[in-house]
């Protein structure tokens, strides 16, 4: 029990003395942030100014910036596209896979391709040997060969030209006399046939027939008593002989077959018409070429004169470039080709992430496959027409994301649009592309992303508060009230006033702003006290009836 009392009686003592270390603590925190505050106020002292306050320029740093938003986006991104309807033979990535640049995604069937490839070969090899031959010349033989048709082409012009000579004629006549010949022929033929079937001739059939049938019963009967082989083979011959017989006599007494009939008279009309062929081509014979066929024979004399003239010449310019032409297209067939085969073979074009597959095998695939974005992450902002002339290349952003709002990341101005886009609201805007330094955030594609753009920065230069600067817009200057002392104010019925401030307005220069501060380039120093907003004149005299007036003569106050 004493020692449980012992405890409980020191604890009040340790807790006082706690209590008055811990108060002792708090004064001395209170008084460095009360100091410190001070020293802020002393260096910045325009932070809270109202209107009507004295604040000091004083010396410090500046940043103008603008405020844009946007998305992150990849550096590069891609959407792969079958380069005509095919069928899938092969997916072989999915949505998440790293690739690298040249690693198949997809593949298109090519059988049709390749053999569209060998055809776009044996064209191309067949254009470049005719263009050898045509820059080799023309061989001998090919040379011999015209000459040769064109001596044949010469004899006939000549001969049409000469007309039919006494043997010519009489070739013609013979002709004429062979055709009447044949006419002759072919009516003896006919004739022949419709009288093959005489009375003899049946009777001859029947008489054939009488012994077939008498030779049949014979070996019938024979058969009958002896049936071995031998019989029965005599047998069938005996049948077989009948009938041929009966066939004989019934082909004779049906009379001539209509068939060899028609055949007959079909080769006297034959005949007849190439009687008045001949007879035809022997009056051309005698009357001569005419207009036309002498213009024939001398077309065809000219062509193989050409034709010849073209191979001892060797080939035109105009020719070998017709052959050149040739090659060169049968080369972008094959080229085209080519492409088309290689262009199945669906490749990642750049070191990236597969953020989507729209296919699988066995599909026939007509539009987009696959799509990629690269593992470098950009943010691309929408800037105002009003900030984006402050903007270039190079300068800093700071970039806060909404997923993590309270951190920063700082990037550069990568590239502006060189035209604005289309949003939909009558807004101006171009887009910004921001490169980002390396951070640990787990950054994903399409977060919404806020930036702030330095647009301009200066360090230790001579500042005061917005609001101490009055601008002339007609005259285009700017002008502080700057004070230059204090003026004593009498004391009235109700005691001493305080004293007010003496200024003196000042023209100044300016530079940078930003949207508490503004650059003072000449017109004041550092220290000096400036007025902010409107002021109240100091009073130096009072009027009649206890009433104060100011040096212009102005009412202040009464009472």
């Amino acid at each position: 029990m004493m020692t449980t009392t012992t405890i409980k009686a020191v604890r009040p003592k340790r807790k006082r003395w706690l209590a008055i270390g811990g108060a002792i603590v708090l004064l001395l925190v209170g008084f460095l942030v009360v100091s410190t505050l001070g020293r802020i106020r002393d260096n910045r002292a325009a932070l809270q100014a109202q209107t009507g306050d004295t604040v000091a320029a004083f010396i410090g740093d500046l940043s103008a910036s603008a405020t844009a938003s946007g998305q992150v986006e990849a550096g590069q991104s891609a959407t792969l596209a079958a380069p005509a309807a095919g069928m899938v033979t092969g997916v072989y990535v999915r949505a998440g896979d790293m690739v690298t640049a040249g690693e198949t995604l997809v593949q298109l069937d090519i059988t049709g391709l390749l053999l569209g490839v060998e055809r776009a070969q044996q064209n191309l090899a067949l254009q470049e040997a005719n263009l050898a031959a045509l820059l080799s010349g023309a061989m001998a033989e090919e040379i011999a060969a015209a000459e040769a048709a064109v001596r044949s082409a010469q004899v006939s012009l000549a001969d049409l030209l000469a007309g039919p000579d006494e043997l010519d004629i009489a070739e013609s006549e013979a002709n004429i006399r062979a055709q009447q010949a044949n006419v002759a022929s072919a009516s003896a033929a006919y004739n022949s046939t419709l009288g093959s079937i005489s009375a003899s001739t049946i009777a001859a059939a029947e008489a054939e027939l009488l012994n077939a049938q008498l030779a049949y019963d014979q070996a019938r009967e024979v058969n009958e008593r002896f049936a071995i082989a031998g019989t029965h083979d005599r047998l069938e011959d005996a049948t077989q002989n009948l009938a041929i017989a009966q066939a004989a006599l019934d082909g004779l007494l049906a009379g001539p077959k209509k068939g060899n009939l028609t055949s007959s008279a079909a080769g006297i009309t034959a005949a007849a018409a190439n009687v008045e062929q001949v007879r035809a081509n022997h009056e051309a014979l005698l009357a001569g070429p005419t207009a036309a066929q002498i213009a024939a024979a001398e077309a065809s004399l000219a062509q193989v004169q050409a034709q010849l003239a073209s191979l001892t010449r060797g080939p035109s310019v105009e020719d070998i470039a017709i052959a050149e032409a040739g090659v060169e297209q049968a080369r972008l067939v094959l080229e085209g080709a080519e492409e088309a085969l290689a262009k199945a073979t669906i490749n990642a074009p750049f070191d990236g992430i597969v953020t989507g597959t729209y296919v699988t095998e066995g599909e026939f695939a007509t539009g987009n496959v696959a799509t990629l974005a690269s593992s470098d992450l950009e943010v691309v902002l929408s800037v105002d027409e009003i900030d984006v002339g402050a903007l270039s290349p190079g300068q800093p952003v700071i970039i806060t994301l909404e997923t993590w709002p309270n951190v920063e990341i700082d990037g550069l101005v990568a590239s502006i649009a060189p035209a604005a886009g289309n949003n939909g609201s009558g807004i101006v805007t171009y887009a910004v592309q921001i490169t980002l330094d390396e951070t640990d955030l787990p950054i994903l594609i399409g977060m919404t992303a806020n930036a702030r753009l330095i647009t301009a920065e200066q360090k230790n230069v001579l500042l005061v508060p917005n609001a101490a600067i009055t601008a002339d817009r007609e005259a285009g200057t700017f002008t502080v009230n700057l004070v230059t002392g204090e003026s004593e104010r009498p004391g009235n019925l109700r005691g001493n006033m305080p004293s007010a401030p003496v200024t003196e307005k000042v023209e100044v220069v300016i530079g940078l702003k930003d949207g508490q501060y503004t650059q003072i380039l000449s017109g004041l120093s550092a220290g000096d006290e400036v007025i902010v907003g409107e002021i109240v004149a100091p009073i130096t005299r009072f009027g009649p009836g206890g009433g104060a007036n100011n040096d212009d003569g102005g009412p202040f106050g009464g009472g």
